[in-house]
């Protein structure tokens, strides 16, 4: 198998991971349909017995995704949520988490439904200065969750700083680089122990595949994770990690445009009446903002902006009111989205905790797809009219 590990960004998305299937040379990695292997006797085979452990479609895109984040070793789930579940997995009853008060809300609800259930205490900490995490380290503490930039209100975290905290109190940090992509943000090149990406997004990039992924340079830690994934069963098909193969191939082209179209859509809004904030990693004042420019490539294309004087019902109605952008929940597809977090994405979290760190009943999250860019100014245009 040919090593792209040492190659450019680029050419590691279109060839990592893809040799040409050597039975027939085909250029695209066959989709392996099947659930079980053929030994040639009992527990001899070709490296495959049983498809949940190990399929190699699935295989061919964990290299991929593994060369993209820098990292030695990639395990797919079949969903971000199932990803996160098994990183929760690799603690005990009476540990500890610290992780940020603006969270997906699918992950806020995993952490506090399901994990705190079986003795897991979860620290819910403003994670823009990693200082504010040392208060709540201890003898129990076992691991760091941070994700940058956070959905929805865009807060960067410095990896490198919480990295530093981690190592001084042997823990383990894990970043969900879901609204970066590994174009934007490499966390294992800043000190992250696994980084984590809902591959749904950007990483498959078409809205047509649910999958997750956790990338990791430590040996014993992919070990674990692997055990997990082949106990608890939360694969990814091979249909499916096909489709995200092929999506992967563009992600270089796609971020570019995500990017520019987003920079363009941040400073329209901007100066919008009707706009009274505008959540965007690029502009000098946002918090941060030196700190992203350090870690990341550019500014991505989520946005996330407050609606002046908006109640519940205007809100609605601007957010039903698009043409191009779609109303829906999930990003990084190429095509634009808008979603109202306060009753779609973070739902799971209660009013009191959401409007704490700026998830308001007028804000909506726009995820900045690769269209002609003044169509969907446009469509802004009409929208807040």
């Amino acid at each position: 198998m040919a090593d792209f590990s040492k190659h450019k960004f680029a050419t590691k998305a279109i060839h990592a991971g893809a040799d040409p299937d050597p039975s027939t040379g085909a250029i695209m990695t066959p989709i392996f349909q099947t659930s079980t292997y053929v030994q040639e006797s009992p527990g001899t085979n070709k490296g495959y017995g049983y498809a949940r452990g190990k399929n190699p479609t699935r295989e061919a895109l964990q290299k991929n995704i593994a060369a993209l984040e820098n990292g030695k070793h990639c395990v797919c789930f079949s969903s971000g949520m199932g990803a996160t579940d098994a990183v929760m997995k690799l603690l005990s009853p009476g540990d500890e988490v610290i992780t940020g008060d603006d969270l997906y809300g699918g992950t806020y609800r995993l952490f506090t439904k399901i994990f705190e259930k079986y003795g897991i205490k979860f620290h819910f900490v403003n994670l823009t200065d990693a200082n504010n995490i040392k208060q709540y380290v201890n003898s129990k503490t076992k691991l760091i969750w941070a994700e940058t930039p956070t959905n929805p209100t865009m807060q960067i975290i410095d990896i490198e700083a919480c990295s530093k905290i981690s190592k001084e109190n042997n823990l383990i940090l894990v970043v969900d680089n879901t609204f970066a992509s590994p174009y934007l943000q490499n966390p294992l090149a800043l000190g992250a122990d696994i980084v984590m990406h809902s591959v749904t997004k950007y990483l498959g990039g078409h809205s047509d595949v649910v999958m997750g992924a956790l990338i990791t340079n430590d040996d014993k830690l992919h070990e674990q994770i692997y055990f997990i994934l082949n106990s608890c069963g939360a694969n990814p098909g091979p249909m499916d990690s096909f489709l995200v193969m092929r999506g992967i191939k563009t992600l270089h082209l796609r971020m570019e445009r995500h990017c520019y179209n987003g920079r363009k859509i941040a400073e329209f809004l901007k100066s919008h009446p009707k706009i009274e904030k505008v959540y965007w990693p690029g502009f000098p004042e946002h918090p941060n903002h030196q700190i992203a420019k350090k870690q990341m490539r550019d500014f991505g294309g989520m946005i996330s902006i407050v609606l002046k004087g908006a109640n519940l019902e205007q809100t609605f109605k601007i957010a039903s009111s698009f043409k191009v952008f779609s109303l829906a929940e999930s990003l990084g597809g190429v095509e634009s989205l808008v979603n109202h977090p306060a009753t779609m994405t973070h739902a799971s979290i209660p009013k009191e905790e959401r409007e704490k760190s700026g998830v308001v009943e007028n804000l909506l999250r726009l995820s900045v797809g690769v269209e002609d860019v003044d169509d969907l100014i446009d469509d802004l245009k009409q929208a807040l009219a």
